[in-house]
């Protein structure tokens, strides 16, 4: 994959920025961390060279300043909220969290449950939490919040809830996802800091939008795709155009917090540190993209993989008409069309004149490898072999996997283990490749060609199971679908 971003430069800017910032603010420094540390995919997507762990690794080059704090909404536990991309709840990737941090090597202060009103679901998790010996917070809703400044900022509002104790100079305020309360945990801290004589400082870390590129730059606009289900919108920062003269891009819920963040600062401190929301970021992405046009081409295709996934999500009756409607304008306003994704007409075309499900797979040179649907095989797991005997050399007429295989295969699914499809899916035909590599050397050569896969272009023309698109992302396959289920059945 070509490259269009400098990941060393990031690492290496970004560490130094945040270091500068913890100095501005006497040696304290609370940071709101949105989006994911670590697996950053969609930032590796459309900023190619970016490494999805970048981070992770850039807050382990302060590690010995680091902490976290991790918090989540007492509501999101009360009601099971789910993690659609991991399908857990939320208190149970508060977990996971922790103890992915803690293999890495961060350390993890505490967990603060924030807006509790002492809901039982909330006590069970503190109780458990505690027992396993991590350090647990309450903060509580504030009446008015977040308008009425006196009462936040006042013995009764930010004063009522747990004061944090911390151990080192930057405070990482992370959660399972949107609405967790982390800049409200930021403010109550520094209100608590301010009480004790520290005179902490609050900054943000996202990384979209990039701040310092066009509004309609096309990695902008693929970030406004990304949460098109949250109806957040790219726009020009107001404060800081005022301040500065100069334009930067910010998105509309920090736009439209920043006068009450700027009076909670005056509140607690006297004055506010920051002229604009563009100001309290930390972002140094921008500076980092080295090929423009690179990242413009991978951030279209972004564009187009969000179209298709809210397409799928209002199928499946998880998403909206208004998503798919905001991915559209995006697109319109890109000048993006579903056919300037190459595999999408592959795909389509081969169903049309097969006249059942297919699948086409762009290779890293360009080249397109389709996938049909026959009596042994799906037709994603047919592009994908068709795929690996392309990278591998492999003549077309050679059998991977023999039918003589394939079929006890099929007897066993439909006989012993109630499967109506006796087609393999992709899973079960990398475990028979895999099993035929120990005796044929074609099968080694094309198993040894999966790792070619990752980054790769997939398009299939029905939207596929959970285990053929759970196959597919392990492999690193960019995988889109359209809207349509292979059976007209009532349940799926």
């Amino acid at each position: 994959m070509k490259t269009g971003f400098d990941n060393q430069k990031y690492l290496t800017m970004q560490s130094q920025h945040i270091r500068e910032r913890i100095g501005q603010f006497g040696n304290k420094l609370y940071l709101e961390f949105g989006g994911k540390l670590f697996d950053d995919y969609h930032a590796s997507r459309v900023l190619p060279g970016f490494e999805p762990d970048s981070k992770l690794k850039m807050l382990l080059q302060l590690a010995d300043q680091a902490e976290i704090v991790i918090a989540i909404h007492a509501a999101d536990i009360e009601k099971n909220k789910i993690r659609h991309d991991l399908g857990i709840t939320y208190d149970m990737d508060v977990l996971r969290l922790i103890q992915e941090y803690r293999d890495k090597g961060l350390y993890v202060g505490s967990v603060v449950i924030t807006r509790y009103t002492g809901q039982p679901a909330a006590d069970l998790f503190k109780a458990k939490l505690e027992k396993l010996g991590v350090q647990v917070y309450r903060h509580y809703p504030i009446e008015g919040y977040p308008n009425n400044i006196s009462h936040i900022v006042s013995d009764n509002g930010y004063g009522k809830n747990d004061y944090i104790k911390t151990r080192r100079p930057l405070v990482i305020i992370t959660a399972p996802g949107p609405g967790s309360g982390k800049m409200a945990t930021c403010l109550s801290q520094l209100y608590h800091e301010n009480k004790r004589g520290i005179k902490a400082g609050y900054a943000k870390f996202e990384t979209f939008p990039i701040w310092n590129i066009s509004l309609k730059h096309p990695v902008n606009l693929a970030y406004e795709a990304a949460t098109a289900d949250l109806n957040d919108v790219n726009m020009i920062d107001p404060f800081h155009l005022e301040a500065y003269g100069t334009t930067a891009v910010n998105y509309n819920r920090d736009v439209e917090i920043f006068p009450v963040l700027s009076a909670m600062f005056e509140e607690i401190y006297g004055q506010c540190p920051y002229k604009s929301p563009t100001d309290m970021g930390v972002n140094m992405a921008g500076c980092c993209i080295v090929d423009d046009e690179i990242c413009r081409k991978a951030s279209w295709q972004e564009i187009l993989r969000r179209y298709y996934r809210a397409l799928n999500r209002l199928a499946q009756d998880e998403g909206s008409k208004e998503e798919v409607y905001k991915v559209e304008l995006l697109m319109k306003q890109a000048k993006l069309t579903p056919d300037m994704r190459p595999v999408v007409p592959a795909a389509n075309t081969l169903a049309e004149t097969n006249a059942s499900p297919a699948a086409a797979l762009e290779l890293p040179d360009g080249h397109i490898v389709t996938g049909k649907t026959s009596p042994l095989l799906g037709a994603s797991a047919a592009a994908l072999l068709n795929a690996v005997k392309e990278l591998g050399g492999i003549a077309d007429e050679i059998k991977l996997i023999s039918p003589t295989f394939i079929e006890p295969i099929q007897g066993l699914k439909t006989n012993y283990l109630g499967s109506k499809n006796p087609r393999l899916h992709t899973d079960e035909i990398l475990i028979a490749l895999s099993m035929c590599a120990a005796t044929d050397v074609n099968a080694r050569v094309a198993l040894e060609q999966l790792p070619k896969l990752r980054g790769c272009q997939v398009h299939t023309s029905v939207m596929l199971s959970a285990v053929d698109i759970k196959v597919f992302n392990k492999l690193g396959l960019e995988l889109t679908s359209e809207p349509f289920y292979e059976n007209k059945k009532i349940y799926h």
